[in-house]
């Protein structure tokens, strides 16, 4: 059942639904989930610093936004890549979140803004993710303590490309003490209960994500790569330890948990975090449901641990 809190933005939503994605173009989507962004992140909190950076890698360069909370205490820094089905979203969509976790860790944070579909289609948001970590720790030291730990945090869309990049580079030492992954798409075949179930007047509609999830493909019909359905890998040994953070009322829940389990298998330490009565995306709308900043509070004392695990 949904939270009470979010109730009316969710009635809201289906009675005024938005338009099927192939009826406007990227540039204008964007705009407009810029726009809803913006309008639903409320108050934003203040950190001691915000510089926007750029990150040379191999045959392009890739603009972040590092975050400097107040009273940083330098234990690890945090690389974030947004939500958006591969097509939509930027550093300003998720400033507000990126704001409120590291003020709520006291730890930096490095949002990165990854090539989109469908100017770059698969896999290039997932080399992105994994030129990005590697760059990063190999200079640390220009974006925070070079002793800090390293985590890896995304939602949605971005949660799936850490997950396959972490999964990718999990034998080089890259010294990643928690991948912090939150409502992901973990494959373009949406056929689990939760699809089922809240697939469509839930804000989220898978309709609109498979037909995302064609512009990210662009053709490419192997659904068992593992590096388009992270489910399918075959080995997850060593892979980094992970916060896996997951909604009640998503249609992408199932899937979720289902990683979960699959790192566990490997024997991966892996924390499960349900948001009981919450929908796709909550914690970008704190306006209406105070009570996610419960749950941030929560998911930085997992995030405090696994930092000090790793020490």
């Amino acid at each position: 059942m949904v939270h009470p809190s979010l109730e009316p933005y969710v009635n809201a939503v289906r009675a005024e639904p938005v338009s099927h994605p192939s009826l406007q173009s990227a540039d204008e989507r964007r705009a407009a989930y810029r726009d809803l962004a913006l309008s639903n992140r409320g108050e934003t909190e203040s950190v001691e610093s915000v510089r926007d950076v750029e990150l040379p890698l191999e045959g392009r360069t890739l603009r972040a936004r590092l975050y400097v909370p107040f009273n940083d205490e330098s234990k690890a820094l945090v690389i974030y890549f947004h939500g958006g089905g591969f097509v939509v979203g930027d550093l300003d969509t998720h400033d507000a979140l990126c704001r409120r976790i590291s003020s709520d860790t006291r730890m930096r944070f490095l949002s990165v803004d990854y090539r989109l579909a469908p100017e770059h289609p698969f896999p290039a948001g997932i080399n992105d993710a994994v030129d990005t970590i590697r760059y990063v720790r190999a200079n640390l030291g220009d974006f925070d303590d070079a002793e800090a730990e390293l985590i890896v945090m995304g939602d949605s869309a971005g949660a799936t490309l850490l997950t396959v990049a972490c999964a990718l580079t999990r034998d080089e030492q890259l010294g990643i003490a928690a991948q912090v992954v939150i409502y992901p798409t973990l494959g373009p075949d949406l056929f689990t209960d939760s699809v089922h179930e809240y697939g469509n007047d839930h804000v989220l509609d898978i309709d609109h994500l498979r037909y995302d999830y064609g512009l990210y493909l662009d053709g490419w019909t192997d659904h068992s790569d593992p590096r388009v359905t992270p489910l399918m890998f075959e080995d997850l040994t060593g892979a980094p330890p992970a916060i896996v953070v997951v909604a009640e009322c998503d249609p992408l829940r199932d899937e979720a948990v289902a990683y979960a389990g699959l790192l566990e298998h490997f024997g991966v330490r892996v924390e499960l975090l349900e948001a009981e009565g919450m929908i796709h995306g909550f914690l970008r709308l704190p306006t209406m449901v105070p009570e996610a900043l419960v749950i941030v509070d929560d998911l930085a004392e997992h995030m405090h641990r696994y930092v000090e695990a790793a020490k």
